[in-house]
């Protein structure tokens, strides 16, 4: 299995890669996302944006992550991305990488997270992995993208509320 560490200037050109490589993502999705990367680059001590890359035995980059807390919430996490190369689909990256996810939160004293997602069908093997880590649909917003483009709200609490 993969090793999970936070990300490195090294990684960067993997991720937009793997963004790239999915053609799930519209380039103004990826842009979002690589700004999101930069930011956890360049400022390594910024709270906003924790991204952490899966790591193969040979050092190839598989995956990764971004999450972080929702602002003014206590303990609610939004996953900004979570993204596998096309190459390593099957091979339980990306539950990996959300369990992973999910014990950080917890670490954090975090109890929800909260994922968004689009419901053209280029999303349904999105839709279906929230689905099947346990994560329920919390929430559909109809032509929230544009006419026929839904926001779907995927949430999971992963520890009980502590204040």
């Amino acid at each position: 299995m993969s090793l999970i560490r936070p990300i490195k200037l090294e990684d960067r050109t993997s991720l937009e890669n793997i963004l790239r490589g999915t053609m799930v993502f519209t380039d103004e999705e990826i842009s979002v996302a690589m700004e999101l990367i930069d930011t956890a680059i360049e400022d390594p001590s910024q709270k906003d944006y924790m991204i952490k890359v899966a790591v193969s035995d040979d050092g190839r980059v598989e995956g990764y992550y971004c999450i972080g807390p929702t602002p003014l919430t206590k303990g609610t996490y939004d996953l900004y991305w979570i993204a596998v190369d096309a190459n390593s689909h099957g091979r339980g990256i990306g539950k990996y990488l959300i369990k992973n996810a999910e014990d950080w939160v917890k670490e954090m004293g975090g109890y929800l997270i909260i994922a968004e997602t689009s419901s053209q069908p280029k999303y349904e093997n999105t839709r279906n992995f929230y689905l099947r880590t346990n994560y329920e649909e919390l929430a559909r917003i109809k032509n929230y993208y544009s006419m026929g483009d839904d926001l779907v709200i995927y949430g999971k609490y992963v520890s009980h509320y502590r204040d």
